[in-house]
């Protein structure tokens, strides 16, 4: 067995437990024995033998092929060796305890994955291990799912950004490698089940986190018994009182008079009925009770029962249905078969709600192959090769999902998984498909589930007979005809947020940032342009091998990635003029360096995916404005603006914004607000002379201020492009009425 250099030596070092306690050592470190390595004794001695003959009896010996997993808790143990928790008991516990949560209740037999396991803290925790030390001693998959777990170091800047960079970084790592989320999600779960010694509010902290991300995340993956349980300890935590009536209120019901005889009786029709039953009465737990919506613990819920009835095949499971139905009728369209139509994370088995004493009661019929797949779904015995076809669709989602939230900024991973965690609905396609999306998805939802062309293209579709657009919203049992274009819809962003699934989000982010890219490259290129003739720098350089050196020097591939980072705000020009002059003008004769004047782009798109007009000062795109350049796109103000003058930019880092008035269309419809009207007649007088390009749909009147003798007036109305909103502008100016307008773009 291999094992890692002796630390004995060292200075003793401290190590973080939880999430960010600094802990003192305790005791002198002490060499590891050649198999298993002993820490160091203490006030709660952690028995590593022990721990060493349970894991065999899944791995086997230390010299089979789980080889690399033995290797790995030798070296995890001396790294550890002088370091303890809160509790005083010896820190390499939680690793292998994390470890030993993968092998026994997610049934990993991996070996990569359950070294990573119990190697996760190592980096973050010792100062003289890093990522290569890890790499080297045991591979490149273990060396990735270690980093993708190991905290951001050395942040400055505020706490909340701090939590929104480490959840990013291990979305990303999940991404890539579903064993980093998992034992993520393990490591969770011990520290939960052993947070007893933490401060008050360190606990409350680490319970929220739970109850935020990682506890909707394992619903999401279909690990259902985990989910639970950190439900239930998180809960325990954040609502100390709260849960501890609430748990009264379970214990009442665990001991219901009702449900024992409800009990007793399915127990006999079934032996009349010559099927084999294991009944079990349970009241929901803590879990159940939490609002996430409201981040609070209800005192009481609808159905607070379950009955769960296992038999021994599927045959039996509809006979028993059969049973039930017949003693206790069903409430009305409570009947779920998950045996036919299986849930995405693989879980099936029957449903069925009655109504029995006043007490609404789930019943759940399965066999005990569901039984035991339905703690952890598709996931159970994950690999670091995946799982083949069975869990793909399911991996496939779950990893489109981390993408996402690891790498666009603008969307709220917190949202995102609380849609992804919401009860599922079943629909289907005209062929009779079905397709499973989560409760409040929308036809491009359905759309992108359908496949990803037919999302990009979806215009509108037909729900039964009638006719919708991509943003309603399905119902449980609808047939969707999808209906689309030859070319891709160019989508608002705000449909993104309608969206439901992560499949949908996450092409759409893509394809805005398509958007964002292109016209990135166009500002980069323009300005660019306009630098080089504003210092007499003819343009043709950008074309001359040499620029090579400046492409390498700034890390771009090619002159559209330098124009993209030009464009996205990342790359200064000034910086970039400063290099171009001085290494590929040296002898030329250069004009005198421009001040005052800005660069100059025109545009001919309001896209909202790449422009922000800024609210501080309502610009309007019909006049000259500013422009600040953001990965975000291009975010535009008035020249006036107080905002702009606060920031304190330099020249080079604004541009002047102009629009194509006749080119650039409007696609919305607009809003107009009179605010103080003389009369009635004078409203309709001063529409009635409106340029023609104001199309009127709608007029409205707001209030009227009898005092003052004035009134306030709503105008809906269309119009084609800016130049028409020019116009229109200019007359409201004439009329002499005080008016607000805001584009809607």
């Amino acid at each position: 067995m291999i094992t890692p250099r002796n630390k004995a030596a060292t200075a003793p070092r401290t190590v973080t437990d939880h999430e960010g306690d600094r802990l003192p050592p305790a005791g002198k470190a002490r060499p590891p024995a050649p198999a298993c390595p002993l820490p160091p004794q203490g006030p709660a001695r952690f028995d590593i033998a022990e721990y060493c003959r349970r894991v065999e009896q899944y791995l086997g010996d230390q010299e089979g092929p789980s080889r690399l997993f033995w290797q790995a808790l030798s070296f995890a143990v001396t790294a550890h060796q002088d370091q303890r928790r809160k509790s005083g008991e010896a820190y390499i516990s939680h690793p292998l305890q994390v470890a030993l949560i993968l092998l026994e209740e997610l049934d990993v037999r991996d070996p990569e994955i359950l070294a990573a396991a119990v190697l996760h803290d190592t980096i973050e925790d010792v100062p003289e291990i890093t990522t290569a030390t890890i790499g080297e001693m045991f591979g490149p998959n273990v060396e990735a799912t270690v980093e993708a777990c190991t905290k951001i170091s050395g942040f400055s800047g505020d706490r909340q950004n701090f939590y929104k960079l480490v959840h990013r970084k291990l979305f990303s790592g999940a991404a890539a490698r579903l064993e980093v989320m998992l034992i993520k999600i393990a490591d969770r779960l011990h520290n939960l089940r052993t947070l007893e010694s933490m401060p008050r509010h360190k606990r409350q902290k680490i319970a929220e986190e739970t109850l935020n991300i990682y506890a909707p995340l394992a619903k999401v993956m279909g690990l259902y018994a985990i989910k639970r349980e950190l439900y239930n300890l998180a809960l325990t935590n954040k609502f100390p009182r709260q849960s501890h009536k609430v748990n009264t209120q379970i214990a009442k019901l665990a001991a219901s008079e009702v449900m024992a005889e409800v009990k007793r009786s399915l127990e006999e029709k079934c032996r009349l009925a010559w099927v084999t039953a294991d009944i079990r009465v349970r009241p929901k737990g803590l879990w159940a009770y939490f609002d996430a919506e409201h981040k609070v613990l209800l005192k009481s819920i609808n159905h607070p029962m379950e009955i769960e009835i296992v038999t021994n095949d599927i045959q039996n499971c509809y006979r028993v249905l059969g049973l039930v139905d017949q003693h206790y009728p069903p409430i009305p369209r409570t009947i779920r078969d998950f045996i036919a139509n299986p849930k995405s994370t693989g879980y099936q088995g029957l449903h069925v709600r009655a109504n029995i004493k006043g007490q609404h009661v789930l019943f759940k019929i399965k066999t005990p192959e569901m039984q035991n797949s339905s703690r952890a779904g598709l996931l159970r015995g994950w690999t670091s090769r995946g799982k083949g076809e069975e869990a793909a669709a399911l991996t496939r989602e779950v990893r489109e999902m981390f993408d996402l939230m690891g790498s666009d900024e603008s969307a709220s991973y917190q949202n995102m998984i609380a849609a992804s965690g919401r009860k599922e609905i079943y629909t289907y396609t005209p062929k009779g498909e079905l397709m499973v999306l989560p409760k409040q998805s929308v036809v491009l939802d359905f759309a992108f589930k359908v496949h990803t062309d037919i999302g990009k293209r979806c215009v509108s579709a037909m729900v039964g007979q009638e006719k919708v657009g991509p943003e309603h919203v399905l119902q449980d049992g609808e047939q969707v005809s999808i209906i689309t274009q030859k070319d891709p819809v160019r989508f608002e962003p705000g449909i993104q947020h309608l969206c439901q699934t992560p499949k949908a989000r996450a092409e759409l982010a893509k394809l805005f940032r398509a958007r964002r890219l292109n016209l990135a490259r166009e500002i980069g290129s323009s300005i660019l342009r306009q630098e080089l003739k504003r210092y007499g720098v003819p343009p043709d350089i950008l074309d001359t091998a040499e620029m090579g050196y400046i492409l390498i020097y700034f890390g771009a591939e090619d002159l559209d990635e330098l124009f993209q980072a030009l464009g996205e705000g990342r790359l200064r020009l000034k910086e970039l003029m400063f290099e171009i002059i001085e290494g590929l003008c040296v002898n030329r004769q250069l004009l005198q360096p421009p001040t005052g004047s800005l660069n100059r782009i025109f545009l001919s798109t309001l896209d909202p995916a790449c422009v922000k007009f800024s609210r501080c000062c309502n610009p309007l795109p019909v006049e000259g404005l500013y422009g600040l350049l953001s990965e975000r796109g291009l975010s535009v103000h008035r020249k006036e603006c107080r905002t702009m003058a606060q920031l304190g930019v330099q020249r080079e880092d604004v541009v002047e914004v102009r629009w194509n008035l006749k080119a650039t269309r409007v696609r919305k419809p607009q809003t107009l607000l009179i605010m103080a009207a003389p009369s009635r007649n004078r409203v309709l007088m001063m529409l009635s002379v409106a340029p023609e390009e104001m199309h009127i749909t709608d007029i409205e009147l707001l209030s009227r201020h009898s005092a003052a003798r004035t009134s306030a007036w709503q105008v809906h109305f269309s119009l084609e492009n800016l130049l028409g909103l020019k116009h229109i502008l200019q007359h409201l100016a004439k009329t002499g009425l005080a008016h607000e307008f805001v584009l809607e773009h």
